[in-house]
């Protein structure tokens, strides 16, 4: 037990000193700790007290850590290294409290907790935090009750921006507000990030201090994540704020934006260029990986210097080795992924082959839900791709599914596979997994074909006219360099001389400044700008060719085409390359001539094309194993130890081929994704019927057809529960239909009564048939003719609350501008059934359906 005790001393001992606490006075100042009164301190002590450290005439001797005027600040209770910290707990409050200290260390030379008595419960820290930093904390007084309470309306970050925006002339006047918000550059928060930064509030009021937001690509993460910050730093519950991102182009569009939303309140830096002055801002924006090299975080910052740490992208910022930088602090914690739980395989605890715990506890650390304390799978906040399409705010693609002959051919069960000559064996089989395949298989004719077939059928920019700009994604560095050859050589056929070579540009890590091309082609000035139009800003660049740097977090919202020339096998990256172009946007915005633009109008992206040549999308709606178990990594062989690369999933199933040097497209066809979204998208909808099917109470209920008791039952024991969260309105909106969906039609569904959910317009036309059953021989052939304008007001009326009002309270002059139902439209339908249609309409249809 003393060599125990003593090994612990020692390293405490060193933990102190690393971190600048003081044993003697030095000349960097007076001794700063002591051990518990009435023991005197000596260099003999400090080095020799290991026999039995915990033990004296006094009691304990633990560790007092003194302020600059030598009061006490924290105390530090030591335990032997085979006792765990926290057993010291209530005798280190207790101690604290008659030294008037607010913080506490608990430790037993490996594993070491710092608490805040007035913060909750202690957090696991890997460095002790050093008296400047202690000193800074401690003059910062949270209070949670206040972030609980704080206002966040819509304009919570334009008060930032200009806080009397509300008294000047352009905003009062309505005519003016649109012009008067643009050359202010005044940013409103949308309804569903208010909604996250209110279940932020609800969260804290709950005594949790961490977060995970699930919200798409293009739907504002930066800026919610800014409406957050400031909720912190001006209700006093954040000093500073550290903003964790996973590559240099984000931290650099990251830091951009806070300074944006926020200068006039809070000052943004990134790191490695305010090295020396990073503690003058309340927001630092970092690379994990700049921190991670050589251990930098733990000898550059103490666990106490942030009090709200983000992870942007969590879903790879936090993984592995990352998270490692991300727990070193205390604090509050927040994570921002546009990756559902959803696709995250499950992980075989069960399995005797993988029951290793070293193993189990690594998936357990990739698991950024288990992370951010959601352990039951449904973060703080949602808000799905699905969602975002259906209020408006970002658009589904329309997927060009265009094989060739070869990619048609190579997908097969085991890989990409070729006949082709192998060493010492001819037509021997081949089969490689996809970072070989480019260089096996893929012949010029191939990549040209990929490249002529891309460039006729791209969407043009609307306002220029010329190919919409459009990211590719290849395989390698190797493929990505013959693309990028190919496509300027096609270009220059096209339009001769327009480009010089600088139509596509090769965007990977081997590229000097691939990063700023990156940032370039959002800000429309990749190799310059406006080569068609002199007064329209764009890109003269208009495809960048990469293999990953552009595939999660990157905004151009400008993007009207994206092309996979590789298979993808991750849902997650699946999920991220396709949500690159799902952001809205109206291109007249970048004309400079304010007579042109009023001219022409808007020219709003209404949809963007996502080109496959590999069946990607067709292999995640058909043939992807959502519950397939994760195969963990196979150790590597040989004397060099470790882990080799997992092996990746097989490709979707196919055939063989005998490559022979030319190929053809060998089907193509364009199919827009509707409301409902692609498979990927409808998870949550599929998780609901497994559970409902597997309640056998729930089974009983609809076999007797007691449908209000069903309907209760899954009101009681299946919504609002803390393992998934169902509720109705999630449920509607995972089911991707244009209409509201009662709790019936949903459970008739799930227990297979209904084959599926019929669209509005199908629910009316069933609902119209009704009505005209109702109606006899001698009425029908009498209306024969005005059936089509009946249909019309039928549907129009049951669907529309303005042309129900307009009806109603009978302003028929208003038809004449009624944009649903005409004037003309009104005057078709006999005058005997405008009337009796919404008569018929208020009897006998539930209006809410159709909502």
């Amino acid at each position: 037990m003393a060599a125990k005790e003593a090994k612990a001393r020692i390293k405490i001992n060193k933990l102190l000193e690393a971190s600048g606490w003081r044993f003697f006075d030095e000349k960097g100042g007076k001794a700063n700790v002591v051990l518990e009164p009435n023991v005197k301190l000596t260099r003999e002590l400090v080095d020799e007290l290991g026999e039995n450290f915990e033990t004296t005439s006094n009691g304990f001797i633990d560790f007092l850590l003194l302020d600059e005027q030598g009061y006490p600040l924290v105390v530090l209770e030591a335990k032997a290294e085979d006792k765990n910290p926290l057993i010291g707990k209530e005798q280190a409050r207790k101690y604290a409290r008659s030294q008037n200290c607010r913080f506490v260390i608990l430790s037993n030379g490996n594993l070491h907790y710092f608490w805040d008595l007035e913060q909750g419960n202690p957090h696991i820290i890997t460095r002790f935090p050093g008296p400047d930093s202690i000193k800074g904390y401690h003059h910062f007084q949270p209070n949670p009750d206040r972030l609980i309470k704080e206002m966040v309306s819509k304009d919570y970050i334009a008060l930032t921006q200009l806080p009397n925006y509300a008294d000047e002339a352009g905003w009062k006047n309505p005519e003016e507000r649109p012009a008067f918000i643009q050359k202010n550059r005044l940013r409103f928060l949308r309804d569903y990030q208010k909604r996250a930064v209110h279940a932020i509030q609800d969260a804290v009021a709950e005594g949790k201090s961490r977060f995970l937001f699930e919200m798409a690509t293009g739907t504002g993460k930066t800026l919610t994540a800014a409406a957050v910050i400031k909720l912190f730093l001006r209700t006093g519950n954040a000093r500073r704020v550290l903003f964790l991102v996973d590559r240099l182009e984000l931290e650099d569009q990251a830091n951009k934006a806070f300074t944006f939303l926020l200068k006039n309140d809070f000052t943004s830096l990134i790191y490695k260029e305010r090295r020396d002055d990073w503690r003058k801002a309340e927001i630092v924006v970092t690379t994990v990986q700049s921190l991670l090299f050589n251990d930098k975080y733990k000898r550059l910052f103490s666990p106490t210097d942030f009090d709200l740490v983000i992870s942007d992208e969590s879903h790879r910022s936090i993984g592995g080795n990352a998270r490692a930088v991300f727990e070193y602090f205390v604090g509050y914690k927040l994570g921002l992924t546009a990756t559902p739980k959803d696709y995250l395989k499950k992980f075989d605890a069960a399995n005797p082959t993988t029951r290793d715990p070293r193993e189990l506890e690594r998936r357990m650390l990739l698991d950024t839900y288990r992370t951010f304390g959601c352990e039951s799978g449904e973060p703080t906040f949602r808000y799905s791709l699905l969602d975002g399409v259906k209020d408006g705010f970002l658009i589904n693609p329309v997927v060009v599914d265009a094989r060739t002959d070869i990619t048609t051919q190579l997908l097969s069960d085991e890989g990409y596979a070729v006949l082709a000559p192998s060493e010492g064996e001819e037509d021997a089989e081949q089969t490689f997994y996809h970072k070989d395949f480019e260089k096996k298989f893929f012949s010029d004719a191939t990549n040209r074909l990929f490249c002529e077939t891309l460039l006729k059928n791209a969407l043009r920019d609307p306002i220029s006219g010329e190919i919409g700009k459009m990211i590719v994604f290849s395989v390698s560095q190797n493929h990505a360099a013959k693309l990028t050859q190919i496509l300027n050589e096609l270009d220059d056929q096209m339009f001769p001389g327009k480009y010089q070579s600088d139509f596509a540009v090769q965007v990977t890590s081997l590229i000097p400044e691939a990063q700023q091309y990156t940032i370039n082609f959002t800000n429309n000035n990749l190799m310059g700008s406006a080569n068609f139009m002199a007064s329209y800003r764009t890109s003269k660049a208009r495809v960048c060719v990469t293999v990953g740097m552009m595939t999660t977090g990157y905004d151009c919202p400008d993007l009207l085409n994206l092309a996979l020339m590789r298979p993808v096998f991750s849902p997650q990256d699946f999920v991220q390359i396709k949500g690159r172009g799902t952001r809205k946007h109206d291109f007249v915005e970048e004309l400079f001539d304010p007579e042109l633009k009023e001219q022409i109008g808007s020219r709003e992206k209404t949809r963007y094309k996502l080109f496959d040549f590999f069946a990607n999308c067709e292999y995640f709606e058909e043939t992807f194993d959502y519950d397939e178990v994760l195969q963990l990594p196979r150790p590597t062989q040989g004397n060099g130890g470790g882990e080799g690369p997992e092996p990746p999933p097989p490709p979707p199933p196919g055939g063989t081929y005998e490559h022979t040097g030319s190929d053809l497209i060998a089907s193509f066809g364009e199919h827009p994704v509707g409301e409902e979204g692609m498979k990927i998208d409808r998870m949550f909808f599929n998780k609901f019927e497994d559970t409902a099917r597997e309640d056998d109470s729930l089974k009983a209920l609809i076999d007797l057809e007691r449908w209000d008791q069903a309907i209760e039952y899954v009101h009681t024991h299946l919504f609002d529960k803390p393992e998934e969260y169902f509720n109705l309105d999630k449920l509607r909106r995972a089911a991707g239909v244009d209409r509201r969906l009662s709790l019936r039609e949903i459970l008739e569904k799930v227990f297979g009564l209904i084959t599926g959910f019929k669209s509005k317009d199908e629910l009316l036309e069933d609902e119209f048939d009704k009505l005209l059953l109702d109606l006899s021989p001698a009425e029908l052939e009498q209306h024969a003719d005005a059936i089509v304008a009946l249909k019309n007001y039928f549907k129009a009326y049951a669907t529309d609350s303005r042309l129900r009002d307009i009806i109603e309270h009978k302003r028929f002059t208003e038809l004449n501008v009624n944009p649903g139902f005409s004037m003309a439209d009104f005057k078709a339908v006999p005058p005997e059934w405008r009337d009796r249609i919404p008569d018929y309409i208020k009897d006998y249809l539930s209006l809410n359906q159709f909502m």
